[in-house]
């Protein structure tokens, strides 16, 4: 069943560990999508802190022995070749940067097709839903990846079934996420299905990690500039995103672009149909509704973290926008009277439903 793990995974064998995990790290791997999970692991394993891979067990493997690089200049020294794979709850891909080459070897990849006709669960996390794709191994399938990838993603796999508003997506036995807090996240339903609630909050807690999220939940923040042709548009649009807090003087962000105010000016009303500003300002109540949505975080702080000088400014535009305030759409939605239709605009709307 689609998002919810699979209770096909197969049994450990005899004296493994209920959780025993395979790692297969790309070159130029992201070392925080990995570090997240196996710490994890490493916690749910043994009482405290104290490392032990009693209950859960992990194995770093490559067809050679020389370490492999991450994409911030750590390296990690796999643990030995590749096994069986049938010992394994979940062989997981660990992705990484896109465009600097070969990301795994063809023994990697003749090892990842052996464990998917032995039915065992692949775990792409990062870029790894790339590198199951790039092997036919996610045909059919729905592959979740990051909101910044999602465009590289069908460039590449036009065939394929992208899903970028989510944390992370289960079809079958293919798990796919975008990785970021969102490997955390995946890590707890791991730990969670194989040892419980508790042995999960455990990790948690160690982590300093608060809630858990549902891999349904949205990702933060989905762009907007990937869906614009004009190159200086874009730019222009992701200077935007990138200062939110602190938004850009429209003057700053055409001389980076190295385009005068007027021309800036010109190219948004052709292109997006609005003036810059203007459309600045919807992108930031957009942030905003995306954190009221998502979030537990008070009014006032979502004020000030979409760019907003103070609170009673953040809800005269919102409600200009919406047709109903803040806190109305915090207690549930729009109060009665308001047509639901007047929730609905570039600030509210997800991109890639």
């Amino acid at each position: 069943m689609m998002d919810t793990l699979a209770s096909a995974a197969p049994k450990p064998a005899a004296g493994l560990p209920v959780l025993n995990v395979g790692f297969i790290l790309t070159d130029n791997f992201t070392l925080s999508a990995f570090s997240l999970l196996v710490d994890h692991l490493r916690l749910a394993a043994d009482d405290g802190d104290r490392s032990r891979p009693i209950l859960a067990r992990w194995r770093i493997m490559a067809a050679k022995s020389e370490p492999i690089r991450a994409s911030c200049g750590v390296t990690v020294a796999p643990a030995g070749p590749f096994v069986d794979p049938a010992q394994f709850s979940y062989i997981v891909v660990v992705g990484g940067l896109l465009h600097t080459g070969t990301q795994l070897d063809d023994e990697a990849v003749a090892y990842l097709k052996r464990a998917a006709r032995l039915g065992v669960p692949l775990v792409g996390v990062c870029t790894g839903s790339f590198v199951l794709a790039r092997a036919g191994l996610m045909t059919g399938r729905r592959c979740c990846v990051s909101w910044y990838h999602y465009q590289d993603f069908l460039d590449e796999f036009p065939h394929h079934h992208p899903v970028a508003d989510r944390l992370y997506v289960i079809d079958g036995d293919r798990i796919t996420c975008a990785g970021g807090g969102g490997t955390a996240d995946l890590a707890t339903a791991l730990v969670e299905k194989h040892l419980g609630r508790s042995v999960a909050q455990k990790s948690r807690h160690v982590l300093l990690l608060d809630r858990v999220r549902p891999g349904n939940q949205a990702q933060p923040h989905p762009p907007i500039a990937d869906l614009v042709a004009d190159d200086r548009v874009r730019r222009a649009l992701l200077l935007m995103e990138q200062n939110m807090a602190d938004p850009l003087p429209i003057a700053s962000i055409a001389r980076r672009l190295q385009l005068s105010t007027r021309q800036l000016e010109r190219l948004f009303q052709t292109v997006m149909g609005r003036r810059p500003a203007e459309f600045y300002r919807l992108m930031r109540l957009r942030y905003a509704r995306f954190l009221l949505d998502t979030t537990g975080r008070s009014i006032t702080d979502i004020a000030l973290e979409s760019g907003f000088s103070d609170c009673a400014h953040f809800s005269r535009q919102f409600k200009a926008l919406h047709g109903f305030t803040p806190t109305d759409a915090r207690a549930g939605g729009p109060p009665p009277g308001v047509p639901a239709a007047a929730a609905s605009s570039l600030a509210g709307q997800r991109l890639f439903d």
